[in-house]
């Protein structure tokens, strides 16, 4: 009789709100978009400016670059001078630099005005994340963590086929006007949802330690960018002196008083996984996409808006399969969902190395289909699972290094996708280029072994609050 009564008892209200929820939802999504819509628009960008194509990389990068560097003050930001404020000012900074890209009179303008909208967006990650888990309880986590997850599981999907359609209807400086009215929304959205009154604390920022992790951000992304450039010592030194400074940085953080990260909540084991391994899982599922877009177009000979429309099929997968990923978390755990789901997102990935320009176009997109799924899941569990122990005072420490790294993981993962198809090229020649990029599927789906083991080496009831029913 006790589920007879369980169902008859009224259910709590949620202990976050809706409404400001997916309204954080809409600014990550916005800013995801712009991290990634640009790339299919890049020829026509550089057919404009007169340069080569590869030449309009910077306006890419710079702009993950700036998302990267700017997250880790970002938390300082909200609680000196209000969320509130914050979310607001980030709103209309990333709009009106969205309309300084679209009047660029040359690259070198683009790349700047670029710069200056990834610092604006980047101030919306976590301070709009930071408004809805402020008052939630562990068992309402997984249910917020669903609104704030869609953003980046959608944006890099369908970004490639949304700037290319704007890019051949209205021309590429569309792909920035358009940002306009949605940000007025996402402006009088935050004016009327986001809390007003709330407690500021009024800390000294760490100065070096934001030097020294914005350094570590800049080199790390660097060194991964130059793979495909050639330069070994280059890229050998970049990257040895990213550990260098990254090492710097938390031994100066747990002598300060004030540090930018709290390195305490890495002693969590849960914020840990999520955020450690689960920071090359990320990398791994937002560089697939752009691997497919290469497939497609250069392997397989097919159109931008055909590749792009193809690509949408891991949209489909990761939206048919989100009703079921908190019912599928709530039964198997976040032990066994992530395994189960970082193996089967591997196999999908080990599967495109076989396919073919002639294999047949419904085989393919079902398998694109199944990809989104699994990554869908995936990257629920770790959202959610990151944040499940960690305690209330924690919150805002953790969230301003969890966003940092998630960022990180997906600047990484288009250099990560570009130098695994550069390898992949490398090895067939350039009288097999299809097979060249179907090579290229191996080394990525090789990088999910890292946080298959971070998994593995989770207990079985890890975060087991977060999964049980109110």
């Amino acid at each position: 009789m006790s589920w007879i009564v369980d169902r008859i008892r009224p259910r709590e209200a949620p202990s976050f709100s809706r409404p400001l929820a997916l309204l954080v939802a809409g600014a990550l999504f916005l800013e995801n978009l712009d991290g990634t819509v640009l790339q299919t628009a890049a020829p026509a960008v550089a057919q404009e400016f007169e340069v080569a194509p590869e030449g309009v990389s910077p306006a890419i990068v710079g702009y993950l670059l700036a998302v990267a560097v700017a997250i880790p003050v970002a938390g300082w930001v909200a609680e000196r001078f209000g969320t509130r404020r914050t979310f607001l000012v980030s709103v209309a900074g990333f709009t009106a630099a969205s309309v300084a890209c679209a009047l660029a009179p040359n690259l070198l303008w683009l790349c700047a005005f670029r710069i200056v909208q990834g610092v604006a967006g980047a101030m919306m990650i976590p301070v709009g994340r930071i408004a809805v888990l402020r008052s939630v309880r562990p068992t309402d986590l997984l249910a917020a963590m669903a609104y704030l997850t869609w953003p980046s599981l959608i944006a890099p999907v369908i970004a490639p086929f949304l700037g290319g359609v704007i890019t051949d209807v209205l021309g590429w400086r569309w792909i920035f006007v358009l940002n306009v009215p949605i940000g007025m929304a996402l402006a009088v959205g935050g004016a009327l949802l986001v809390p007003r009154a709330e407690h500021r604390i009024r800390t000294p920022l760490d100065r070096w330690g934001y030097l020294l992790t914005a350094g570590t951000v800049v080199c790390l992304t660097g060194g991964v960018e130059l793979l495909r450039d050639g330069r070994p010592w280059l890229v050998a030194t970049l990257l040895l002196l990213s550990v260098t400074l990254a090492a710097a940085a938390a031994h100066g953080m747990t002598r300060r008083e004030h540090p930018l990260f709290v390195p305490e909540v890495l002693r969590i084991r849960t914020f840990r996984a999520g955020n450690l391994s689960g920071s090359v899982y990320r990398l791994v599922i937002t560089g697939a996409p752009f691997l497919f877009v290469l497939l497609f177009q250069a392997g397989f000979g097919w159109s931008a808006a055909a590749a792009g429309a193809m690509v949408t099929a891991v949209f489909a997968g990761n939206l048919g399969i989100k009703p079921l990923t908190t019912p599928i978390i709530r039964l198997l755990g976040f032990r066994r969902t992530l395994v189960w789901s970082i193996v089967a997102g591997g196999a999908s990935l080990l599967a495109f190395a076989g396919v073919h320009a002639s294999t047949p176009v419904p085989a393919i997109a079902v398998l694109l289909v199944f990809s989104g799924a699994v990554r869908s899941i995936g990257f629920s569990a770790y959202n959610t699972v990151m944040f499940a122990d960690v305690p209330r005072d924690l919150l805002p420490a953790a969230n301003g290094l969890s966003a940092t790294l998630q960022q990180v993981g997906t600047a990484l993962g288009v250099a990560a996708a570009a130098a695994a198809a550069g390898l992949g090229t490398g090895i067939a020649g350039p009288e097999a280029v299809e097979l060249g990029y179907r090579l290229a599927f191996v080394p990525l789906a090789g990088l999910l072994v890292i946080p298959l083991v971070g998994a593995l080496r989770l207990p079985a009831a890890a975060g087991g609050h977060a999964t049980a029913r109110r």
